[in-house]
C-alpha cells in the first residue's frame, strides 16, 4: 500500500486508452446515460468491457471533477492491489502452498516482490480493472481451497467474470478442481449457478446491443468474438512461444548473450510449468492458471498486461516448482541455486533501475504532457464537433467534444490490415467527423492520415499547428 501511494501520479485519464474508456463508461453511468460510450456519436451501448469496474468508478466520477475522480480511483486501485497481495500471501502461507518444507516467510516475500513489480505498478497507477480483478480472483481461490461457502465462492467468481472476461478461467479452474476432489453436486451447482447467470446476462446484453458498434470499431469497442472471428486460431503460433517473454524480461533481461539467455529462460520456463502442475493438486489456482494461459495462447494480443494481473500467483508457482526440485533431486541443487541467484539478482536490478527512473509512469507522463498542449485548442471547437483522434476517450473526458478513433485496423488471420483510403473516408462520413487531431507525427495515425491526404487532397483544411508535426484539421464534406 505504501509503494502504491508513493507511485501515484497526476497523469491524465485515458493515456493508456482502456483507462479512458472505463472512465467514460463510469461517467455515463453516473450521469444517467446508462452503460454507453458517451464519447461516440449516438452513445452506443458498451459491449466490449464487462460492467463491474465502471460501476465501482461511477460514484467517483459522479461526485468529483475528472482530476479528483482520477486521484480517488488511483488510491482505490492502490488499496485493491494491497488487499489482493495480502490475501494471496496469507492464503499461500496458511495452506502451505509452496510445500511443507518451505519457510513461512517465503510466500509473503514472493508476493510482495511481485506486487511492487514495475509493470504491476504501471497497471495499478492508471484506471485499469486489474486490481479489482486480482482481489476477486484471490477471494475465489481462498474459498475454493477451503471448500466451504460455495454460494460465496460462486458470487465472487461471477463478479470476477463481470470485471474481466478472462475471469472465466478462474471459474473453469475452480469447477475442475472441485470435480477432481469429488465435491458434492450441490456444491458444484452453488458455485456455477451465479457464474452461469452472470455470463448469460452479459451475453444477452452483448448480443442485444452489439449492432450499435460500427464495424470499423470492432476490435476496440465491439464484442470480443470479433477478435477471434477475424484472427481465428492464427495467434497460437506466435503467442505460445511469447507467453513467458514478459516474465523473462524482468528477471533475465540483463543477460547480453542471447544463447545464454535462451538456455536459462527455457530452464526457468520448465520450472514454472512444473510448479503450475504441482499447484493443480494443491490449490484451485493451479488449474485456473492453466485455463488462463490457454486463453492467452489463442488471444491475438501480446500477453503482458494479462500476466501482470496474476504475477503473484505465477511467482508462487515458480517457487513451488523450484522447492520441489530441490527436495527431490539433490544433484540439481547447485545449478538451481545459481539460477535462483541470477533470477533474483536480475529482478532486483530491474526494479532498482525502474524505481530510479520512474518507469511505472514514464509513458503516462509523456502522453499527458502532449495532450495538455492539445486540449485547450480542441476545447475551443464548437460543442457540436466530432473529432477523430488517438486516445479519443481522453479527449472527450477533458473537452466534452464527441470523439472517435482515427487509427483503424482489423485482423486477417495473423496479419493486421489497414483500411483503404476509401474505406477510411466512408468511416469518417458515417461517424460525422468534423475535425481530425493528429496528436503525434510519429504515431501510426500519421501514416493513415497521409494516405487520406494523398488520395483526397481537398478533404482537409489545416486549423492549427503545434511544434513537432502535430495538427488539427477541419474535414471538408463531399471532397
Amino acid at each position: 500500500m505504501v509503494v502504491g501511494i508513493l507511485v501515484l501520479n497526476q497523469a491524465l485519464v485515458g493515456v493508456f486508452y482502456d483507462d479512458g474508456l472505463y472512465a467514460g463508461l463510469a461517467t455515463a453511468l453516473a450521469t444517467g446515460l446508462g452503460y454507453v460510450h458517451p464519447n461516440l456519436p449516438g452513445t452506443p451501448a458498451a459491449v466490449h468491457y464487462p460492467p463491474l469496474y465502471p460501476v465501482v468508478l461511477a460514484p467517483l466520477f459522479g461526485l468529483l471533477s475528472v482530476n479528483g475522480a482520477a486521484l480517488a480511483a488511483k488510491l482505490l486501485n492502490a488499496a485493491l492491489g494491497a488487499t489482493a497481495a495480502g490475501l494471496v500471501a496469507w492464503h499461500a502461507t496458511k495452506t502451505r502452498m509452496l510445500g511443507p518444507s518451505a519457510p513461512r516467510w517465503m510466500a509473503p516475500v514472493i508476493v510482495v516482490a511481485a506486487a511492487v513489480a514495475i509493470p504491476v505498478l504501471a497497471t495499478q497507477t492508471v484506471l485499469f480493472a486489474e486490481p479489482l480483478f486480482a482481489v476477486l480472483l484471490a477471494g475465489v481461490i481462498v474459498f475454493a481451497d477451503r471448500a466451504d461457502r460455495p454460494w460465496t465462492l460462486g458470487i465472487l467468481a461471477a463478479l470476477a467474470l463481470l470485471t474481466r472476461s478472462i475471469g472465466i478461467a478462474g471459474a473453469a479452474g475452480v469447477a475442475v478442481f472441485l470435480l477432481a476432489h469429488r465435491a458434492p453436486r450441490r456444491v458444484l451447482i452453488a458455485v456455477l449457478a451465479p457464474v452461469v447467470v452472470a455470463g448469460l446476462a452479459w451475453a444477452i446484453w452483448v448480443k442485444t446491443h452489439e449492432h450499435g458498434i460500427d464495424p470499423e470499431l470492432a476490435l476496440g469497442y465491439g464484442n470480443y468474438s470479433a477478435h477471434m472471428s477475424q484472427a481465428g486460431l492464427s495467434a497460437i503460433a506466435v503467442n505460445v512461444p511469447d507467453l513467458s517473454r514478459p516474465l523473462e524480461a524482468i528477471t533475465l533481461g540483463w543477460i547480453p548473450v542471447r544463447w545464454i539467455y535462451g538456455v536459462l529462460a527455457t530452464i526457468a520456463l520448465g520450472i514454472g510449468l512444473y510448479g503450475i502442475a504441482l499447484l493443480t493438486r494443491r490449490s484451485a489456482i493451479g488449474l485456473s492458471l492453466v485455463f488462463y494461459l490457454l486463453i492467452l495462447a489463442v488471444w491475438p494480443h501480446p500477453p503482458d498486461r494479462f500476466l501482470w494481473a496474476v504475477l503473484p500467483w505465477l511467482g508462487l508457482a515458480w517457487a513451488a516448482g523450484g522447492l520441489e526440485l530441490w527436495r527431490r533431486w539433490p544433484r540439481v541443487r547447485l545449478p538451481l541455486a545459481f539460477l535462483v541467484i541470477l533470477i533474483v539478482g536480475g529482478y532486483v536490478y530491474y526494479e532498482a533501475r525502474g524505481f530510479a527512473r520512474g518507469w511505472w509512469d514514464a509513458q503516462a507522463r509523456n502522453i499527458s504532457a502532449n495532450f495538455a498542449e492539445l486540449l485547450p485548442v480542441v476545447k475551443n471547437l464548437p460543442d457540436s464537433s466530432i473529432i477523430a483522434t488517438d486516445d479519443e476517450a481522453l479527449v472527450w473526458l477533458y473537452t466534452r467534444r464527441r470523439s472517435v478513433p482515427f487509427y483503424l485496423e482489423r485482423y486477417r488471420g495473423r496479419e493486421l490490415i489497414k483500411p483503404t483510403p476509401a474505406e477510411h473516408q466512408a468511416y469518417l462520413d458515417r461517424m460525422g467527423v468534423t475535425d481530425v487531431l493528429l496528436a503525434s507525427s510519429s504515431s501510426p495515425s500519421a501514416g493513415q492520415l497521409k494516405a487520406l491526404i494523398d488520395t483526397y487532397p481537398r478533404m482537409f483544411t489545416a486549423l492549427y499547428r503545434w511544434p513537432d508535426g502535430r495538427w488539427l484539421f477541419a474535414v471538408n464534406r463531399g471532397q
